[in-house]
């Protein structure tokens, strides 16, 4: 009984799977603005030249402030910096390698030899 229902049923059309690849259209972001820091006064004081320096501020300003950083507080500083530098660089080069990858390539000029 379960023979005779394929008996007469007519085959299924036969399945044809194509793949079509489509190109990504996402448009490239302009970079933004670089930082522009602007100039900052650095003073080295010294028990020696403390009170010239304090003039010297005071002269420059109308007002002596202060801020103090250990040179272990500096190294960090420093060290902080770079590392904040390094960080932009990879950023930079992420963003650079999918703006790549997204461009899409121009064919190579065809050069007849003669």
């Amino acid at each position: 009984m379960l023979l005779t229902a394929c008996l007469g049923r007519t085959p299924e059309p036969s399945v044809v799977v194509e793949t079509k690849y489509q190109e990504q259209n996402i448009p490239i972001q302009e970079r933004p603005k670089s930082v522009d820091f602007p100039p900052v006064d650095w003073f080295v004081i010294t028990e020696e030249n403390l009170e010239e320096k304090l003039a010297e501020i005071d002269t420059k300003t109308g007002n002596v402030v202060l801020f103090t950083i250990t040179p272990k507080g500096y190294e960090n500083l420093a060290i902080g910096i770079a590392d904040l530098r390094r960080y932009v660089k990879d950023q930079q080069a992420i963003i650079a390698y999918y703006e790549e990858s997204l461009t899409p390539a121009e064919p190579e000029p065809v050069v007849e030899e003669k």
